[in-house]
């Protein structure tokens, strides 16, 4: 059956499976679950950057990965840093897809200036374009003056042709509004859908003189807190043990350093690299209670595989990680930097062990918040229409193989020949979004909800 001409089409961009991240993982969730209402195409960033550059080197390129996109959703893989001829590539995938809105994943300021080219190309065709911010901006990069000031600088033209935001809590709205002064913006916060493509098991019960098993998982970055779970599990019982699983970020070997001289030593076991996803199910399975101890946090991707998989989670009451599982009855809080204090959640945990907890997240949800944002900048979806889209037998120039070897820096002449910055006037020059007035949002609320009824 084709494509219906009436139902509206969305184009996610975000993280590839080359650098295979938290965010790799949500645009491919969001892209299918967007697809149930949409016709959905999505761009990926394949060479986010150079890879010496990157924490994780070791492992770009490696499949990770699992998961995979619906067949109804067309994939361009993808675009690389140095721009040519990826983005060209990417430009005419947008021309044959025809979307209605571009939505950009926001993370890092290492995709800012493909998402300019990528939104200049989309406006040229007529559609909105809406951000959704994972972070206001990554801290690692927010750190460096120079990467701090790029993305502050060159971010406003982006955002003075966004039609729309989307942010995953109240905390995160109050940071891009104190940011980047988008209040004037249409918005919506959209719930973070569950990670529930890890398979989950059956909970078990701890028996009389079995260890209760805790799990740290993520990057292993300084905002992370792992120190004091550290320091936490040498105040828990002796039946208590400790798995670490996960990638050390921005050199930072403190608790790793620490787990060598800890003495709760022998009941800490270290995984100090990014797992496959069918490691992650089994370590999660292998789990009685997830242990998240950050000192601050938009979101966390580890929290939602723990809510996924039911199990018991202790998490610091930081940033949106209050929001994102408020409504979740298997979590306690703790304060963040405070060891005696996350050892003491902990133990209050230790009964909810032994049962799975229900997952107040869905996609569904996710997706009707976009059908909220979508309404009131203009873009209608068309319900219960569930073809996937066809494209006009795009060429074989837009389906370019995978890049096992990227080329060296010094192979890449171009860069040499690439303007800077302030010579580029097309910046500045992006068509404005038009922003609706309220009493139009009201009126096309209005509608909406009639042709709904």
């Amino acid at each position: 059956m084709p494509a219906s001409p009436d139902r509206k089409r969305i184009l996610v961009v975000g993280s590839g499976w080359r650098f295979t991240s938290g965010i790799s993982y949500y645009t491919c969730r969001l892209a299918n679950a967007l697809s149930s209402r949409y016709d959905v195409g999505a761009i990926l960033m394949r060479q986010l950057l150079p890879t010496r550059l990157y924490p994780g080197r070791a492992r770009v390129g490696r499949p990770l990965n699992d998961l995979r996109y619906d067949s109804r959703v067309p994939v361009f893989d993808g675009v690389d840093w140095w721009g040519l001829p990826s983005l060209v590539r990417a430009t005419r995938f947008i021309r044959r897809f025809r979307p209605d809105v571009l939505v950009l994943q926001w993370w890092t300021g290492a995709v800012l200036h493909s998402y300019l080219a990528l939104c200049l190309a989309a406006r040229m065709t007529g559609a909105r374009v809406v951000v959704e911010f994972h972070e206001v901006q990554d801290t690692g990069e927010a750190a460096h003056r120079w990467a701090s000031l790029y993305v502050r600088k060159l971010i406003k033209p982006l955002l003075r042709a966004t039609a729309g935001v989307v942010v995953h809590s109240r905390f995160d709205q109050e940071a891009v509004h104190h940011t980047y002064a988008l209040s004037t913006v249409p918005q919506v916060i959209a719930r973070h859908g569950p990670y529930d493509h890890h398979h989950a098991t059956a909970r078990r019960r701890v028996a009389p003189g079995e260890p209760r098993r805790l799990l740290f998982f993520g990057t292993i970055r300084p905002y992370k807190g792992l120190e004091d779970l550290i320091d936490a599990l040498a105040l828990l019982p002796e039946d208590c043990r400790l798995t670490v699983v996960g990638e050390t970020w921005e050199g930072w070997q403190l608790p790793v350093d620490m787990i060598a001289i800890s003495p709760a030593r022998e009941r800490i076991d270290l995984v100090n690299r990014y797992v496959t996803d069918a490691e992650v199910n089994d370590f999660f399975a292998g789990a009685d209670l997830v242990v998240l101890p950050y000192r601050r946090s938009s979101a966390s991707g580890p929290l939602h595989i723990a809510m996924s998989h039911g199990l018991p989670v202790v998490v610091t009451a930081v940033g949106g990680l209050v929001e994102a599982a408020g409504d979740y009855p298997g979590v306690r809080f703790a304060e963040p930097g405070d060891p005696a204090g996350l050892a003491a959640a902990i133990r209050e945990a230790f009964p909810l062990i032994g049962d799975r907890h229900a997952d107040p997240c869905s996609w569904e949800s996710t997706v009707a918040a976009y059908d909220t944002l979508l309404t009131e900048i203009g873009v209608h979806a068309v319900p219960g229409f569930d073809d996937p889209p066809a494209l006009d037998d795009p060429p074989a120039l837009d389906d370019p193989p995978a890049l096992d070897d990227p080329p060296a820096l010094d192979e890449l002449p171009a860069l040499d020949d690439t303007p800077a910055l302030d010579e580029l006037p097309v910046l500045d020059e992006l068509p404005r979004a038009p922003h609706p007035s309220s009493s139009s949002m009201t009126r096309r609320s209005e509608r909406a909800a009639t042709r709904r009824r």
